[in-house]
């Protein structure tokens, strides 16, 4: 909720692992959610700031909602050292994350995120919206209490693109990309610098070879 002080919006930001317009499990038999890992510069100490108010904030709220009026002595936080290793398997971070804080924000399948342009226009042509883009991501921490486990964790809310940025993760390229705008295509094609699209031969006494019988 905008004005709790668990709710932040970032500054400018980098995105990763982006599933903003359908739900992703990256394990089978996982629950499906939409989801982005965040990349907050090290030099953004203003989100930061915030961040960890709010992650405070959210400790306070499990003490009274969830904690039993207790907090436990450690607390697992979702926010992590770019320069240092993951939590899940001990290796560092990819070197997009050096000189970052990192964390995810999911939000479950019936909460789509709000996806907007750099103007607050709703993106329709999913293909803006890659890993490796610029944008600034609306977050929510809060207390959680599941199957023996306590701890913090982070809701992905809206989410703004303000600038394109190098793919991370061997995104494909886009049609564009690949052969040019639509007339420097055509262009290519008609001087014959484009490859020959070979359609079968029908030469009379042949056999089609789509058919199997004789032309």
């Amino acid at each position: 909720m905008i004005g709790d002080v668990t709710n932040v919006t970032t500054g400018k930001v980098r995105l990763s692992y982006v599933h903003l317009f359908k739900p992703y499990a990256a394990m089978q038999g996982q629950e499906e959610k939409y989801s982005v890992t965040v990349l907050v510069p090290k030099t953004d100490t203003d989100t930061m700031a915030r961040i960890n108010a709010a992650i405070e904030a959210a400790k306070q709220k499990g003490v009274t909602d969830k904690w039993n009026g207790q907090c436990p002595p450690v607390i697992p936080i979702p926010v992590y050292d770019g320069d240092g290793v993951r939590p899940s398997d001990g290796l560092p971070f990819g070197p997009e994350c050096r000189g970052c804080f990192v964390f995810t924000a999911s939000a479950k399948a019936d909460y789509p995120p709000e996806v907007v342009d750099r103007f607050g226009n709703p993106i329709i042509n999913q293909s803006e919206v890659y890993s490796g883009i610029y944008g600034r991501v609306n977050i929510s921490f809060f207390p959680y209490a599941f199957g023996g486990k306590k701890g913090v964790g982070c809701g992905l809310g809206p989410v703004q693109k303000l600038e394109d940025g190098e793919p991370l993760g061997g995104s494909a390229p886009t049609a564009a990309q690949a052969f040019g705008a639509p007339q420097q295509a055509a262009n290519a094609y008609a001087t014959g610098s484009a490859a020959a699209v070979t359609q079968p031969t029908m030469s009379a006494g042949g056999i089609n070879p789509i058919t199997g019988l004789p032309f």
